[in-house]
C-alpha cells in the first residue's frame, strides 16, 4: 500500500503545481467580473395585479403549518483540553508514559476533584445542619433574609423556642412554681 499512498501524494502535487501561474497578467488574471459589476436598469411593470396568482388574503400554507423541526443534534463537545493534553503526553518515554499520563489526567484526577467536591458540600451541610434562624444576630438575619429571598420555608424548628407557645408555657409553669414556692428565707 505504500506505493499508492505515494502515487497519490504525487497525483495531488501535480495538479497543485499545474494551476500555479508563474507569470500572472493585471489584465487576465484578476477577480472574474460578477454581478454586481454591470447595471442594469429596473423595469417597473403597471400592471403586477393582473399576472399575481396569489390574492392579498391568501396565506401560504407553508406559513400556517410549519414543517416540524428535525431531531437537535447534541451539543460538540469542548475539545480545548486536547492541546493541554498534547503537551502533557509529549515529553512521555514509550507507551507506558502515555497510558500512565492518560489515567493520571482523564480519570484519576477527575475523581479527586468529583470525591473533593463532594466532600466539601457534605461537609457544609453537615455544618451548617444545626444553624438557628432565630435570633437577632446577624448570621441569623443573614440566613433568614437569604432563605425569604429564595422563597424558602423556613423550617418550623426555626421558629425558636422562646416563641413557641408549648415551650413558652412549660418554661412559665416551671419558674410560677419554683418562684412561687420560695419564700423569703428559703433558698
Amino acid at each position: 500500500m505504500p506505493g499508492l499512498q505515494d502515487a497519490a501524494i504525487q497525483m495531488a502535487e501535480t495538479i497543485q503545481t499545474a494551476h500555479v501561474n508563474r507569470s500572472p497578467s493585471i489584465k487576465h488574471d484578476l477577480a472574474p467580473s460578477t454581478a454586481a459589476d454591470t447595471k442594469q436598469r429596473v423595469e417597473l411593470d403597471d400592471d403586477l395585479d393582473a399576472t399575481s396568482d396569489v390574492d392579498e388574503d391568501e396565506i401560504p400554507v407553508s406559513l400556517l403549518r410549519p414543517a416540524p423541526r428535525g431531531p437537535q443534534m447534541p451539543p460538540l463537545p469542548d475539545l480545548r483540553f486536547e492541546q493541554s493534553y498534547l503537551a502533557s503526553i509529549k515529553d512521555a518515554k514509550g507507551w507506558q508514559g502515555v497510558t500512565f499520563i492518560t489515567i493520571r489526567d482523564q480519570i484519576f484526577m477527575p475523581l479527586v476533584q468529583g470525591m473533593a467536591w463532594t466532600l466539601i458540600v457534605s461537609g457544609w451541610g453537615f455544618f451548617n445542619r444545626g444553624t438557628q434562624f432565630s435570633g437577632q444576630t446577624v448570621g441569623a438575619k443573614i440566613r433568614r433574609w437569604w432563605w425569604g429571598v429564595n422563597n424558602w420555608k423556613v423550617p418550623d424548628n426555626a421558629k425558636g423556642t422562646l416563641r413557641d407557645e408549648r415551650t413558652a408555657e412549660k418554661v412559665k409553669d416551671y419558674f410560677t412554681t419554683r418562684l412561687a414556692s420560695a419564700g423569703p428565707g428559703d433558698e
